[in-house]
C-alpha cells in the first residue's frame, strides 16, 4: 500500500493449477496488495493494457516456451510481457515465467546442460550481489529446482546467479527479473508435485530442515521486489 492509501495492483499469471504463487502470493496479500490472478490454463485472458497494473509476476509450468501450437496462450503472454517491459512495469518470472520473459526479450530458451529436479544451491554472480532484488541475501542460496530448459541472457541483460549444473539461474534486464529456481514453494506445493514420487519423503524432510531460512530469504527477496514497484 502506498503512502496515499492506494493499493498496489499485482497481476499474477498462472500456467497450471499446481504452480501457484505460494509464499510470494501470501507476502503480497499480507502487504495489502490488490492481486489479480490470470489462470491461462482455464482460458482467462490477459489485460489488453499492462499499464493498468503496478507489477506482473509470471509463475512456472510444465510446458516449454516454444510449445505455442499446443498452448496458444504462450504466444499471447509473450506479447503481453514484451508490452509490460517496454512500458517500464516491474516484471518477475519464476521458472517457466523467467523463460517467458527471456523469450519476450528475444533471448534463446533451450535445454539446460542438466535437468534439475530437487534441492540445490545457486550462487550470486557479481551483478547479482549488486542487484537490488538480492539486497541483503547471502551469496549462496538453497533453492528448489524443477526444470529441463534454461534461458539465455537477453541482450543488454545481466547474469545474476548461476549453479554448477545450470549456468543461467537468474537474470535482469532493466525492469524485468527472471529466476530459474522456485522461491515460492511450500510443503503443500511440494506434496502435490511429488504425491506419487518415491522422492517425496526426502524432499519434504529437507524442506522442513530449510523452511525457516527459505521463508526468511524469500520474504527478503519479495520485500526487495516490492520496493522496486513504484
Amino acid at each position: 500500500m502506498s503512502d496515499y492509501g492506494i493499493r498496489m495492483k499485482v497481476l499474477v499469471v498462472m500456467h497450471v493449477a499446481s504452480e501457484g504463487p505460494g509464499t510470494l502470493g501470501a507476502f503480497f496479500h499480507s502487504a495489502g496488495a490488490d492481486i489479480r490472478t490470470v489462470r491461462l490454463y482455464e482460458g482467462d485472458t490477459l489485460p489488453g493494457d499492462p499499464t493498468d497494473v503496478d507489477a506482473i509476476i509470471s509463475m512456472g509450468g510444465p510446458m516449454n516456451v516454444y510449445e505455442e501450437d499446443k498452448y496458444p496462450f504462450l504466444r499471447a503472454e509473450t506479447s503481453f510481457l514484451r508490452l509490460a517491459i517496454d512500458a517500464g512495469k516491474p516484471v518477475l518470472g519464476i521458472c517457466l515465467g523467467a523463460q517467458m520473459i527471456a523469450k519476450a526479450l528475444g533471448a534463446q530458451v533451450a535445454k539446460s546442460p542438466v535437468k534439475e529436479v530437487g534441492w540445490g544451491t545457486v550462487t550470486l554472480a557479481d551483478d547479482g550481489r549488486r542487484d537490488a532484488l538480492f539486497h541483503g541475501l547471502p551469496g549462496t542460496l538453497d533453492v528448489f529446482q524443477w526444470h529441463e530448459d534454461m534461458f539465455h541472457i537477453p541482450r543488454g541483460g545481466k547474469l545474476l546467479a548461476y549453479s554448477d549444473d545450470c549456468p543461467h539461474q537468474a537474470f535482469r534486464r532493466r525492469n524485468a527479473w527472471g529466476l530459474q529456481f522456485h522461491v515460492e514453494v511450500t510443503a503443500d506445493i511440494l506434496l502435490e508435485w511429488f504425491s506419487d514420487s518415491p522422492d517425496r519423503d526426502e524432499i519434504i524432510r529437507r524442506h522442513k530442515e530449510l523452511e525457516s531460512d527459505l521463508l526468511e530469504r524469500a520474504r527478503m527477496l519479495y520485500r526487495n521486489f516490492k520496493g522496486l514497484i513504484s
